[in-house]
């Protein structure tokens, strides 16, 4: 009998969650603010404990929909105010500006000087002197912005208007033939076979991912076993 309390409970607690999701809205992890985060945890808690209370359903029930009714509200306040915005999901912080690391925003930040320069990389700035300014967002990501002179040419920049791109497609992962992807470029298996073998790989199992594009054109990365042990970022 405990079982299928359990059973009916679990699947209540789903459909309430579900609903009440819906009603907070739907939003990434990267969208969410810190608030927003630890709502969520404490609403999944209280749901899973709501699946196993066989004689206080309601109380855990209650206290989800309070939740999320009160998520829900703050949610409509801060879209309709800035203070409330501010107060709720935080400001922004500038970290680097002008040249200048400021360090008493990082500590703020929580984030030391390695940490910094590793979300920098993270983001392709291996030298910071390319950077105008480094933002932390209220979602705790980091914004960058590049220095004019610095930041990637666009083709609107020279006036041209290049060929369309189209996804690649993987049709080798870790030696085996994806056929499905394969079919899917128009080609087969003996066509792929004499690509690889131009490019020099006798044995497909060497290859641990192979693309294609629109063109037809092949990309392969063959399995490379040795380990690189030098850190010179710390």
């Amino acid at each position: 009998m405990n079982l299928l309390n359990i059973l009916y409970t679990s699947i209540g607690s789903v459909i309430v969650l579900f609903i009440l999701t819906k009603l907070m809205g739907n939003r990434e992890m990267s969208q969410m603010s810190m608030f927003d985060f630890i709502t969520a945890i404490t609403i999944g808690s209280i749901a899973a404990e709501m699946a196993t209370a066989l004689e206080e359903f309601m109380k855990p029930l209650v206290a989800m929909i309070v939740y999320a009714v009160l998520t829900a509200l703050i949610s409509y306040i801060t879209c309709k105010s800035v203070a409330a915005r501010r107060f709720f999901s935080g400001k922004s912080l500038i970290l680097f500006e002008d040249g200048k690391i400021y360090n008493k925003n990082l500590i703020k930040a929580k984030l030391d000087v390695n940490e910094f320069l590793m979300l920098c990389r993270n983001q392709g700035y291996f030298n910071i002197n390319n950077l105008q300014s480094a933002i932390l967002e209220p979602n705790g990501k980091i914004s960058f912005l590049p220095k004019s002179s610095k930041r990637f040419v666009i083709p609107e920049d020279l006036k041209i208007l290049p060929e369309e791109e189209r996804p690649l497609v993987n049709v080798i992962i870790d030696g085996k033939i994806l056929e499905e992807n394969l079919t899917c470029t128009g080609k087969d298996e003996k066509w792929l076979k004499e690509q690889i073998n131009k490019q020099g790989i006798p044995n497909l199992s060497e290859v641990f991912l192979a693309t294609c594009d629109h063109k037809h054109n092949i990309s392969v990365y063959i399995k490379i076993n040795q380990k690189l042990t030098h850190d010179i970022f710390q």
